[in-house]
Protein backbone atom coordinates (compact mmCIF):
# COMPACT_ATOMS: atom_id res chain seq x y z
CA UNK A 1 0.00 0.00 0.00
CA UNK A 2 1.06 3.59 -0.59
CA UNK A 3 2.92 5.50 2.11
CA UNK A 4 0.19 7.80 3.44
CA UNK A 5 -0.15 11.09 5.30
CA UNK A 6 -3.27 12.37 7.03
CA UNK A 7 -3.58 16.17 6.83
CA UNK A 8 -6.02 18.44 8.65
CA UNK A 9 -7.28 21.85 7.44
CA UNK A 10 -7.24 25.17 9.25
CA UNK A 11 -9.49 28.18 9.60
CA UNK A 12 -11.16 29.24 6.37
CA UNK A 13 -12.36 25.72 5.58
CA UNK A 14 -15.61 26.19 7.47
CA UNK A 15 -18.97 26.40 5.71
CA UNK A 16 -22.56 26.18 6.89
CA UNK A 17 -23.76 22.59 6.64
CA UNK A 18 -20.36 21.02 7.24
CA UNK A 19 -20.60 17.64 8.92
CA UNK A 20 -24.39 17.49 8.84
CA UNK A 21 -24.81 14.69 6.29
CA UNK A 22 -21.83 12.93 7.85
CA UNK A 23 -23.37 12.94 11.34
CA UNK A 24 -26.73 11.72 10.00
CA UNK A 25 -25.03 8.72 8.36
CA UNK A 26 -22.30 7.91 10.89
CA UNK A 27 -22.92 7.14 14.57
CA UNK A 28 -19.19 7.54 15.22
CA UNK A 29 -19.18 11.05 13.72
CA UNK A 30 -22.33 11.99 15.63
CA UNK A 31 -20.71 10.82 18.88
CA UNK A 32 -17.64 13.01 18.23
CA UNK A 33 -19.80 16.07 17.64
CA UNK A 34 -21.86 15.34 20.75
CA UNK A 35 -18.61 15.15 22.76
CA UNK A 36 -17.53 18.53 21.37
CA UNK A 37 -20.90 20.06 22.25
CA UNK A 38 -20.61 18.73 25.78
CA UNK A 39 -17.04 19.97 26.22
CA UNK A 40 -18.02 23.47 25.11
CA UNK A 41 -21.35 23.35 26.94
CA UNK A 42 -23.03 24.63 23.79
CA UNK A 43 -24.22 23.10 20.49
CA UNK A 44 -21.29 24.00 18.23
CA UNK A 45 -22.46 21.21 15.92
CA UNK A 46 -25.80 22.95 15.37
CA UNK A 47 -23.95 26.13 14.38
CA UNK A 48 -21.85 24.08 11.93
CA UNK A 49 -24.97 22.43 10.49
CA UNK A 50 -27.32 25.39 10.29
CA UNK A 51 -25.35 28.61 10.68
CA UNK A 52 -25.82 31.50 10.40
CA UNK A 53 -22.59 31.99 8.45
CA UNK A 54 -21.71 35.27 10.15
CA UNK A 55 -21.68 33.48 13.51
CA UNK A 56 -19.85 30.38 12.24
CA UNK A 57 -17.18 32.55 10.62
CA UNK A 58 -16.25 34.23 13.92
CA UNK A 59 -12.82 32.98 14.97
CA UNK A 60 -14.07 31.82 18.37
CA UNK A 61 -16.69 29.62 16.67
CA UNK A 62 -14.96 28.58 13.45
CA UNK A 63 -11.95 27.11 15.24
CA UNK A 64 -13.73 24.63 17.55
CA UNK A 65 -16.25 23.79 14.80
CA UNK A 66 -13.50 22.89 12.32
CA UNK A 67 -11.65 20.74 14.86
CA UNK A 68 -14.84 18.92 15.88
CA UNK A 69 -15.91 18.27 12.29
CA UNK A 70 -12.40 17.17 11.29
CA UNK A 71 -12.28 14.56 14.05
CA UNK A 72 -15.83 13.51 13.13
CA UNK A 73 -14.56 12.79 9.61
CA UNK A 74 -11.69 10.76 11.08
CA UNK A 75 -14.10 8.76 13.25
CA UNK A 76 -16.38 8.12 10.27
CA UNK A 77 -13.45 6.92 8.17
CA UNK A 78 -12.40 4.46 10.86
CA UNK A 79 -16.00 3.30 11.22
CA UNK A 80 -16.34 2.66 7.49
CA UNK A 81 -13.02 0.85 7.26
CA UNK A 82 -14.00 -1.39 10.18
CA UNK A 83 -17.42 -2.10 8.64
CA UNK A 84 -15.69 -3.13 5.42
CA UNK A 85 -13.46 -5.51 7.35
CA UNK A 86 -10.21 -3.79 6.46
CA UNK A 87 -7.54 -2.46 8.76
CA UNK A 88 -7.39 1.31 8.97
CA UNK A 89 -4.32 2.53 7.06
CA UNK A 90 -1.40 3.55 9.24
CA UNK A 91 -0.23 7.02 8.25
CA UNK A 92 3.48 7.67 7.98
CA UNK A 93 2.80 11.28 9.02
CA UNK A 94 0.00 13.40 10.42
CA UNK A 95 0.13 17.15 9.78
CA UNK A 96 -2.14 20.12 10.37
CA UNK A 97 -2.23 23.53 8.72
CA UNK A 98 -2.24 26.21 11.45
CA UNK A 99 -5.42 25.51 13.47
CA UNK A 100 -5.31 22.02 11.94
CA UNK A 101 -2.42 21.25 14.30
CA UNK A 102 -5.00 20.74 17.05
CA UNK A 103 -6.92 18.21 14.95
CA UNK A 104 -3.63 16.53 14.03
CA UNK A 105 -2.66 16.24 17.67
CA UNK A 106 -6.00 14.64 18.54
CA UNK A 107 -5.51 12.17 15.68
CA UNK A 108 -1.99 11.38 16.91
CA UNK A 109 -3.15 10.81 20.50
CA UNK A 110 -1.39 13.90 21.90
CA UNK A 111 -4.47 15.64 23.33
CA UNK A 112 -8.11 14.68 23.80
CA UNK A 113 -10.90 16.00 21.60
CA UNK A 114 -12.53 17.69 24.61
CA UNK A 115 -9.31 19.50 25.43
CA UNK A 116 -8.77 20.42 21.78
CA UNK A 117 -12.12 22.15 21.26
CA UNK A 118 -11.95 24.05 24.54
CA UNK A 119 -8.36 25.08 23.80
CA UNK A 120 -9.16 26.40 20.34
CA UNK A 121 -12.13 28.32 21.68
CA UNK A 122 -9.68 30.02 24.06
CA UNK A 123 -7.15 30.36 21.22
CA UNK A 124 -9.72 32.28 19.21
CA UNK A 125 -10.45 34.59 22.14
CA UNK A 126 -6.75 35.18 22.71
CA UNK A 127 -6.13 35.89 19.03
CA UNK A 128 -9.05 38.30 18.86
CA UNK A 129 -7.72 40.19 21.89
CA UNK A 130 -4.04 40.15 20.91
CA UNK A 131 -2.57 43.26 19.38
CA UNK A 132 -5.26 45.52 20.84
CA UNK A 133 -4.49 49.09 19.91
CA UNK A 134 -2.79 48.00 16.67
CA UNK A 135 -4.74 47.50 13.47
CA UNK A 136 -3.73 44.15 11.97
CA UNK A 137 -4.29 42.72 8.52
CA UNK A 138 -3.42 39.78 6.28
CA UNK A 139 -3.06 39.65 2.49
CA UNK A 140 -2.74 36.89 -0.09
CA UNK A 141 0.03 37.40 -2.64
CA UNK A 142 -0.37 35.44 -5.88
CA UNK A 143 2.35 34.72 -8.41
CA UNK A 144 5.35 36.20 -6.59
CA UNK A 145 8.69 34.48 -7.07
CA UNK A 146 10.24 33.28 -3.82
CA UNK A 147 13.38 35.34 -4.35
CA UNK A 148 11.31 38.54 -4.41
CA UNK A 149 9.73 37.94 -0.97
CA UNK A 150 12.40 39.94 0.92
CA UNK A 151 11.71 42.92 -1.37
CA UNK A 152 7.98 42.56 -0.70
CA UNK A 153 8.50 42.69 3.04
CA UNK A 154 10.88 45.63 2.65
CA UNK A 155 8.04 47.61 1.08
CA UNK A 156 6.01 47.22 4.24
CA UNK A 157 8.52 47.43 7.07
CA UNK A 158 8.85 51.25 7.04
CA UNK A 159 5.15 51.31 7.99
CA UNK A 160 5.18 48.65 10.72
CA UNK A 161 5.67 44.94 11.29
CA UNK A 162 4.98 42.53 8.41
CA UNK A 163 6.00 38.91 7.89
CA UNK A 164 5.16 35.81 5.84
CA UNK A 165 2.32 34.10 7.68
CA UNK A 166 1.74 31.24 5.24
CA UNK A 167 3.74 29.73 2.42
CA UNK A 168 0.89 27.68 1.02
CA UNK A 169 2.14 26.57 -2.39
CA UNK A 170 4.61 27.74 -5.03
CA UNK A 171 3.63 31.28 -5.92
CA UNK A 172 1.06 31.64 -3.14
CA UNK A 173 1.90 33.24 0.18
CA UNK A 174 0.02 35.19 2.84
CA UNK A 175 1.58 38.13 4.65
CA UNK A 176 0.48 39.40 8.06
CA UNK A 177 1.17 42.27 10.41
CA UNK A 178 0.31 45.90 10.98
CA UNK A 179 -2.36 47.01 8.52
CA UNK A 180 -0.36 49.95 7.18
CA UNK A 181 2.63 47.69 6.50
CA UNK A 182 0.53 45.00 4.83
CA UNK A 183 -1.27 47.54 2.64
CA UNK A 184 2.03 49.19 1.62
CA UNK A 185 3.43 45.81 0.60
CA UNK A 186 0.30 44.95 -1.39
CA UNK A 187 0.48 48.28 -3.21
CA UNK A 188 3.82 47.30 -4.74
CA UNK A 189 3.30 43.62 -5.59
CA UNK A 190 2.86 44.10 -9.34
CA UNK A 191 6.11 46.02 -9.55
CA UNK A 192 7.78 42.90 -8.12
CA UNK A 193 6.23 40.64 -10.76
CA UNK A 194 3.33 39.23 -8.75
CA UNK A 195 -0.05 38.77 -10.42
CA UNK A 196 -1.98 40.34 -7.58
CA UNK A 197 -2.23 41.05 -3.87
CA UNK A 198 -5.50 40.83 -1.97
CA UNK A 199 -6.08 42.18 1.53
CA UNK A 200 -8.16 39.49 3.25
CA UNK A 201 -11.38 40.13 5.18
CA UNK A 202 -9.99 39.04 8.56
CA UNK A 203 -9.77 40.88 11.85
CA UNK A 204 -6.57 39.35 13.25
CA UNK A 205 -2.97 39.32 12.02
CA UNK A 206 -2.37 35.60 12.52
CA UNK A 207 1.14 34.15 12.60
CA UNK A 208 2.76 37.52 13.20
CA UNK A 209 4.32 39.45 16.07
CA UNK A 210 0.89 40.97 16.76
CA UNK A 211 -0.05 37.58 18.23
CA UNK A 212 2.57 37.81 21.01
CA UNK A 213 -0.17 38.47 23.55
CA UNK A 214 -2.09 35.43 22.37
CA UNK A 215 1.06 33.31 22.66
CA UNK A 216 1.58 34.48 26.24
CA UNK A 217 -2.05 33.76 27.05
CA UNK A 218 -1.96 30.29 25.51
CA UNK A 219 1.22 29.50 27.44
CA UNK A 220 -0.81 29.88 30.63
CA UNK A 221 -3.85 28.04 29.24
CA UNK A 222 -1.82 25.07 27.98
CA UNK A 223 0.24 24.66 31.14
CA UNK A 224 -2.19 22.34 33.02
CA UNK A 225 -3.21 20.30 29.96
CA UNK A 226 -1.94 16.73 29.64
CA UNK A 227 0.12 16.17 26.48
CA UNK A 228 1.11 12.64 25.44
CA UNK A 229 3.87 11.71 23.03
CA UNK A 230 2.54 11.40 19.46
CA UNK A 231 1.79 7.90 18.20
CA UNK A 232 2.50 9.02 14.62
CA UNK A 233 5.16 11.49 13.44
CA UNK A 234 3.93 15.09 13.44
CA UNK A 235 5.53 18.10 11.76
CA UNK A 236 5.91 21.65 13.09
CA UNK A 237 4.23 24.41 11.09
CA UNK A 238 7.15 26.83 10.83
CA UNK A 239 9.95 24.56 9.66
CA UNK A 240 8.49 21.04 9.19
CA UNK A 241 10.68 19.75 12.04
CA UNK A 242 9.45 16.54 13.69
CA UNK A 243 7.36 16.94 16.85
CA UNK A 244 8.77 14.10 18.90
CA UNK A 245 7.19 14.45 22.33
CA UNK A 246 4.21 15.84 24.18
CA UNK A 247 6.26 18.73 25.50
CA UNK A 248 7.47 19.63 22.01
CA UNK A 249 3.83 19.51 20.90
CA UNK A 250 2.85 21.90 23.70
CA UNK A 251 5.55 24.33 22.58
CA UNK A 252 4.41 24.06 18.97
CA UNK A 253 0.90 25.25 19.84
CA UNK A 254 2.41 28.36 21.43
CA UNK A 255 5.12 29.08 18.86
CA UNK A 256 2.93 28.78 15.79
CA UNK A 257 0.83 31.75 16.87
CA UNK A 258 3.68 34.14 16.09
CA UNK A 259 5.58 32.09 13.49
CA UNK A 260 4.57 31.35 9.92
CA UNK A 261 3.17 28.16 8.41
CA UNK A 262 5.42 26.68 5.73
CA UNK A 263 3.08 24.16 4.13
CA UNK A 264 5.39 23.83 1.12
CA UNK A 265 8.17 22.61 3.42
CA UNK A 266 5.85 20.22 5.27
CA UNK A 267 4.54 18.57 2.10
CA UNK A 268 8.05 18.53 0.66
CA UNK A 269 9.44 16.76 3.72
CA UNK A 270 6.69 14.15 3.67
CA UNK A 271 7.12 13.57 -0.06
CA UNK A 272 10.90 13.25 0.33
CA UNK A 273 10.28 10.60 2.98
CA UNK A 274 8.24 8.52 0.57
CA UNK A 275 4.67 9.74 1.12
CA UNK A 276 2.76 9.27 -2.13
CA UNK A 277 -0.83 9.69 -0.90
CA UNK A 278 -2.21 12.59 1.12
CA UNK A 279 -5.67 12.25 2.68
CA UNK A 280 -7.30 15.54 3.73
CA UNK A 281 -9.54 14.82 6.71
CA UNK A 282 -12.03 17.55 7.56
CA UNK A 283 -14.26 20.11 5.89
CA UNK A 284 -13.42 21.41 2.44
CA UNK A 285 -10.66 20.69 -0.04
CA UNK A 286 -8.20 23.52 0.52
CA UNK A 287 -5.21 21.37 1.40
CA UNK A 288 -5.88 18.94 -1.43
CA UNK A 289 -5.64 21.81 -3.89
CA UNK A 290 -2.41 23.10 -2.33
CA UNK A 291 -0.80 19.64 -2.30
CA UNK A 292 -1.58 19.16 -5.99
CA UNK A 293 0.44 22.30 -6.70
CA UNK A 294 3.30 21.44 -4.32
CA UNK A 295 3.64 17.74 -5.19
CA UNK A 296 1.74 17.13 -8.46
CA UNK A 297 3.04 13.58 -8.67
CA UNK A 298 1.36 12.65 -5.36
CA UNK A 299 -2.18 11.32 -4.99
CA UNK A 300 -4.32 13.83 -3.06
CA UNK A 301 -7.70 12.85 -1.64
CA UNK A 302 -10.31 15.10 -0.03
CA UNK A 303 -12.68 13.11 2.16
CA UNK A 304 -15.34 15.86 2.24
CA UNK A 305 -17.68 14.91 -0.62
CA UNK A 306 -21.23 16.18 0.01
CA UNK A 307 -22.55 14.50 -3.12
CA UNK A 308 -21.74 10.91 -2.14
CA UNK A 309 -23.59 8.72 0.41
CA UNK A 310 -22.78 9.86 3.92
CA UNK A 311 -21.01 12.95 2.63
CA UNK A 312 -17.61 11.26 2.80
CA UNK A 313 -15.22 9.77 0.27
CA UNK A 314 -13.60 6.72 1.89
CA UNK A 315 -10.26 5.74 0.35
CA UNK A 316 -8.70 2.27 0.43
CA UNK A 317 -11.98 0.34 0.66
CA UNK A 318 -10.85 -1.78 -2.28
CA UNK A 319 -7.19 -1.63 -1.36
CA UNK A 320 -6.57 1.46 -3.48
CA UNK A 321 -7.11 5.19 -3.01
CA UNK A 322 -10.29 6.65 -4.41
CA UNK A 323 -9.95 8.58 -7.66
Amino acid sequence: MDRIAFVFPGQGSQSVGMGKVLAEASPAAAAVLAEADQALNEPISRLAFDGPAEQLDLTVNAQPAIVAVSIAFLAALRERWAAAGIAAPEPAYIAGHSLGQYSAMVAAGVISLSDAVTLVRERGLQMQGSGMGRSGAMAAIIGLADDRIPELLALGTPHGSVTVANRNSPGQIVISGDRAAVEAAVAGVKDLGARRGIVLPVSVAAHSSLMAGAAAGMTRVLAPIAFADPTVPLLANADAAPITSGEVARGELIAHLTRGVDWVAAVGRMSADGVTTFVEIGPGKVLTGLIKRIAPEAHSIATDEPGVPGGIAVPFLDGSPVA
